[in-house]
């Protein structure tokens, strides 16, 4: 049997792009793809918050993606529609902008207060008496689902094997993990990475493991059409998802996520809209803090509805427009930080996921683990993965059922 240097699980922007950084450095490498079409990476706006740093670390990581994202199209020999645009911030008419000021001081590139008829000459599409303002600054983009094809493509370019398949746990002897299990066979890895996104902490906690990691449900609508030309990115000014994520992730809650099915914290809405280079378009998003994966609990012609009256106030032209429903998991960790690097306790495995900002700075992230991973080379990424050590709640492995065992 085969062995291969790395398993990398998971094929969302996170998954590929790591991928791609350890097979160009000359590592053997199997990518396993459970095949999702509705990924938090496919259904996602694909906007790139280069302006965002608000550390050393942040800021550095930030600029680093912006141009690692300026030359990608070149390198992957595939388009991935980058461009920079004009993000509107929007808030309620009862706000008062100013007071919103200091909110936005922290970053690198401070995003401008501008009145609702500003707001109107940088989106036309936009009812300026639905809004009291917004708060605007230049946000990169790229289409991601045309990203992570390219770096898919790329990565089997120089010899990475990509298969599609369901990990159903672990292999391993003792503390030392050795592969993975499918439904069909064992494959063997001197490392494994977990890099599946909302199941990330499922796939763990089956073996044994539990991070602090979490997920929410993120709905959206998917608009295949829109004959309007838009031309920003609208989210909301007022950010409730961070406040929402630190209550769903409160250490009191952590044994919650592995229980039963329940309702960490109330859903919230982040009324906004991108359109893609085709015209296609998304709205959204309701986010839900449920520990289940699955659909079950959520009304989907309800959400649909809450998130189209959310946005359609604001760019009145989608109201009528025919889309689609669509749901996926969106990881994340207790501070808006990824948990990348090896387990403590565990030889042979590694985490790369909780991205709350994955196509800002997880692009020089993956080069740096890469690195890291052929050589051991000291770099900022180690002040990220020091985190991993002191945020473990259980790093062993106990009884594990017989098939993820050789």
């Amino acid at each position: 049997m085969e062995t291969f240097d790395w398993i990398v699980i998971g094929n969302g922007l996170a998954g590929a792009a790591l991928s791609y950084e350890l097979v160009r450095l000359g590592l053997s490498v199997l990518l396993v793809d459970d095949g999702n079409p509705d990924s938090a990476t496919r259904c996602s706006y694909g906007g790139i918050a280069y302006w965002s740093g608000t550390n050393e670390i942040t800021r550095e990581l930030c600029q680093a993606g912006i141009e690692r994202h300026r030359q990608l199209s070149d390198e992957l020999e595939t388009e991935t529609e980058f461009r920079e645009l004009d993000l509107l911030l929007t808030f309620p008419p009862h706000v008062d902008g100013e007071s919103l000021t200091r909110q936005y001081e922290q970053f690198a590139i401070a995003p401008r207060l501008i009145s609702p008829q500003e707001a109107q000459e940088i989106e036309p599409q936009l009812n300026p008496a639905a809004i009291g303002g917004a708060f605007t600054v230049k946000h990169g983009h790229v289409n991601p689902i045309k990203t992570v094809d390219g770096f898919n493509q790329a990565f089997r370019r120089l010899g990475g094997q990509h298969m599609l398949a369901t990990v159903t746990g672990l292999v391993h002897i003792n503390n030392r993990v050795t592969g993975i299990m499918t439904a069909s066979q064992a494959y063997a890895a001197g490392n494994v990475v977990v890099a599946a996104g909302g199941n990330s902490r499922r796939l763990l906690h089956q073996a044994r493991l539990s991070v602090p990691l979490y997920h929410t449900h993120a709905e959206i609508v998917a608009l295949p059409k829109v004959e309007q030309p838009l031309r920003a990115l609208i989210m909301p000014g007022i950010a409730t998802r961070f406040e929402a994520e630190a209550t769903a992730s409160d250490p009191a809650t952590d044994s919650r996520w592995d229980g039963p099915p329940d309702e960490i914290a109330p859903p919230i809405l982040d009324a906004g809209m991108i359109q893609f280079l085709d015209g296609s378009t998304y709205l959204g998003q309701v986010s839900r803090f449920r520990t289940d994966l699955g659909t079950e609990a959520i009304d989907a012609a309800q959400s649909e509805a809450q998130i189209r009256q959310g946005i359609t106030s604001q760019v009145p032209c989608l109201a009528n427009v025919p889309g689609r429903w669509r749901h996926c998991l969106v990881t994340f960790s207790r501070d808006e930080l990824p948990l990348i690097g090896p387990l403590p306790g565990v030889e042979g495995l590694h985490l790369f996921s909780g991205f709350t900002s994955p196509f800002a700075i997880l692009l020089p992230i993956a080069q740096r683990f890469a690195s890291w991973a052929m050589n051991g080379e000291k770099t900022a990424l180690d002040s990220l993965s020091d985190r991993l050590l002191g945020q473990m709640l259980v790093t062993r492995f106990e009884k594990s059922p017989p098939d993820t065992t050789t």
